[in-house]
């Protein structure tokens, strides 16, 4: 999803991912390098004794590895219904070394790969209808599940929604949301939702936004997406949930070159949502 890190921190990851394959009996897959932000995840596939699998590596300063970030993926496995198509975790292993604490979690292979390496799409999509019931459906699933974690929390939505989008939010109506909706994290044409660590409450509104936005690149995709989830955007609740999505984005944008591109798209659509508030 993002490029590789400065080479001292893709060498300390490479090295700790050869650990994390010595500890699980791995071995190294040819499914490249799929890092996170800044090197803090390495991801890829790898061969299990019982197959192929893939790889999600972890690292944080010491004393830092825990908290949400941490123990989504670990949560989401328990908490997550069968209904909600997604990688199954498998295993498990925690080591600290140099200063680092580091996670590896082994993942069953999904073979329907993500609809883009980056969480914009570049390029059309045909996605069938059903694939769309799928998704809502998933969210469906996702929403009835209790949890204490939170997505977003709501002295950000008090404070940053008004700096970044110049609109007071209203009310703000609670669900459990996957928390990072956007085309690296599905896939397609079957539907596997991806990426669970930062899962849990946000406003009613907010993973639809999310892929809404990302989806801005490719007008009739964004077209399709809006019209999937107008029932939630299109409502006072769930414009709470558009305004949180879309300060993110703008927040994010002066450290993320992807989001530095979608911010233009970003800001022309509020200053559409702020035409349709005051009615004009």
């Amino acid at each position: 999803m993002f490029t590789a890190p400065e080479p001292a921190v893709r060498d300390r990851m490479l090295s700790a991912r050869d650990h994390a394959c010595t500890l699980l009996g791995l071995a190294d897959g040819a499914g490249g390098e799929v890092w996170g932000y800044a090197g803090r995840t390495l991801s890829g596939a790898v061969t299990a004794p019982a197959g192929p699998a893939w790889l999600r590596l972890v690292s944080e300063p010491e004393g830092k590895g825990a908290g949400k970030l941490w123990e989504g993926p670990e949560k989401a496995e328990r908490a997550m219904p069968a209904a909600v198509p997604r990688p199954r975790l498998t295993r498990l292993r925690d080591w600290t070394a140099d200063g680092r604490e580091y996670r590896a979690e082994l993942y069953e292979i999904v073979n329907t790969p993500p609809m883009s390496r980056s969480p914009l799409l570049s390029h059309t999509v045909d996605l069938p209808d059903t694939w769309w019931s799928d998704l809502h459906q998933a969210l469906d699933h996702i929403a009835n599940v209790p949890t204490d974690r939170q997505a977003v929390r709501e002295q950000y939505i008090h404070r940053r929604v008004p700096e970044f989008t110049g609109i007071t939010p209203g009310e703000i109506t609670w669900t459990t949301a996957h928390g990072d909706l956007h085309w690296a994290n599905l896939t397609g044409p079957q539907l596997t939702l991806l990426d669970w660590e930062g899962w849990g409450t946000a406003p009613v509104g907010y993973d639809a936004a999310n892929l809404y936005l990302h989806s801005l690149p490719i007008p009739d995709l964004s077209e399709r997406t809006r019209k999937e989830f107008a029932h939630v955007l299109d409502t006072p609740a769930g414009r709470v949930g558009e305004l949180t999505a879309c300060t993110e984005i703008l927040q994010a944008a002066t450290r993320v070159p992807f989001y530095a591109d979608l911010a233009n798209g970003v800001q022309q659509h509020l200053d559409h949502l702020k035409v349709i508030d005051s009615g004009a």
